[in-house]
């Protein structure tokens, strides 16, 4: 009985010695690949936005009543399911 208990410690501690092995080993090689893709694919810089005339935005600011009316309406044909 004490043979069959001390192979039993001995097997989990080599199982656990080898997922604590092997999840360092996927620690740091996906980190040091994290590095490497940034460092030779960087992220590309974002695009500018152009501003719209003066004109085009004084015409979508007016429409804000309109707007606020269909919100209203669609929040409150959903609330009355």
């Amino acid at each position: 009985m004490d043979n069959l208990f001390s192979e039993g410690l001995t097997l989990m501690a080599f199982g656990m010695g080898f997922v604590f092995v092997f999840l360092t080993l996927l620690v740091l090689i996906t980190s040091t690949m994290s590095r490497l893709v940034s460092r030779y694919l960087p992220e590309p810089a974002p695009k500018t936005v152009k501003a719209r005339p003066q004109a085009a935005a004084g015409v979508a600011a007016g429409n804000n009543d309109e707007l606020i009316a269909v919100l209203t309406a669609a929040v409150h044909k959903y609330r009355s399911k």
